[in-house]
């Protein structure tokens, strides 16, 4: 399927069309590959926010699809020009967690 004809079922809502596009990395489209799509749907979570276990998620199929730990946290890095200092800093603890980092804890943990 073309570009056009999937733009043009996603503006007319199409019931099957959004089904399709709901489906797990392993059965991606065959225009991405699902490491590609990993790190759109993580850029889109960033974007929008979310709770660490849509974070936990988004990274374990990430992974999954061969996506490295450096490549997720390049993606938080790359987006602060798009979604902004104050997302970047309220979704990074997040998807710290989402990898097994607890920002939190280490911050408590230095000497002032």
């Amino acid at each position: 399927m073309n570009y056009s004809d999937r733009l043009r079922l996603l503006a007319l809502n199409d019931a099957n069309f959004i089904e399709s596009c709901m489906r797990p990395l392993a059965q991606c489209p065959e225009v991405l590959t699902g490491r590609d799509v990993a790190l759109a749907r993580l850029g889109g979570l960033l974007a929008l926010g979310g709770a660490v276990e849509s974070y936990g998620e988004i990274v374990d199929a990430a992974l999954d699809a061969g996506v490295t730990v450096d490549e997720i946290v390049e993606v938080i890095v790359r987006m602060v020009p798009i979604i902004g200092t104050p997302r970047a800093v309220a979704e990074a603890p997040k998807l710290a967690m989402a990898l097994g980092y607890d920002v939190d804890a280490a911050l408590e943990q230095r000497e002032p």
